[in-house]
């Protein structure tokens, strides 16, 4: 009989970047080392990166910090749009502004980012084989975050939309065997000082 044990998900946003998000800036930078060090003490099996230059450096950053951590390139941990809703999915007051947000995306954007969402919830979420709990770590970007707060709070697939994440904030969501997925902690600061906490966000939302 196959047994299962409990998956740790530890999900970041990449730091701050640079105006045309070919890089991080300094604080970015910062955000990202002052982070890996507050990882020191998950005994991580692995950490996975989206393809983009400003999730591989903070990726790279934080596996500086970390003792013989493999660092995986993913594409699964990409940019992207994880769900397209049709109006009628969405509350009516707040339907025509979600609409106007996606109306920039492209047909190929609509086709693929749904399928690598899919794929995402396969490799990144539920219990792992074994009898070994295993924490991994995915460095990626605000949507793909709030598309697994989503389907750990199994909320409707149009609720990623919303759900914000800080820049270098720490979510963490627990599959144990046999129970419902719980997040444990999300959008967690308390390793960063308070001039590099709350970068992403707009200025009104800032705590």
């Amino acid at each position: 009989m196959t047994t299962t044990a409990t998956r740790y998900l530890h999900l970041v946003r990449h730091g701050e970047a640079t105006p045309d998000e070919s890089g991080l800036t300094e604080n970015g930078r910062r955000q990202a080392t002052l982070l890996g060090r507050r990882l020191q003490d998950i005994p991580l099996a692995a950490v996975h990166h989206g393809p983009l230059p400003r999730t591989e450096q903070t990726a790279h950053l934080i596996g500086d910090e970390l003792k013989n951590v493999p660092l995986h390139r993913s594409e699964l941990a990409g940019d992207y749009v994880p769900h397209f809703p049709l109006k009628g999915e969405l509350p009516p007051d707040s339907a025509d502004f979600y609409l106007r947000f996606l109306e920039g995306t492209t047909a190929d954007e609509r086709k693929h980012g749904p399928a690598l969402a899919r794929r995402a919830l396969e490799r990144f979420t539920g219990p792992v084989d074994g009898d070994e709990d295993r924490h991994e770590l995915v460095v990626t970007h605000n949507f793909l975050i709030a598309w697994l707060v989503r389907d750990a709070m199994h909320a409707p697939k149009w609720r990623w939309l919303g759900l914000d994440h800080a820049n270098a904030a720490l979510t963490v969501i627990r599959y144990a065997p046999g129970r419902p997925a719980s997040v444990l902690l999300s959008n967690d600061l308390r390793h960063l000082p308070a001039d590099l906490r709350w970068t992403g966000f707009p200025p009104e939302l800032h705590l």
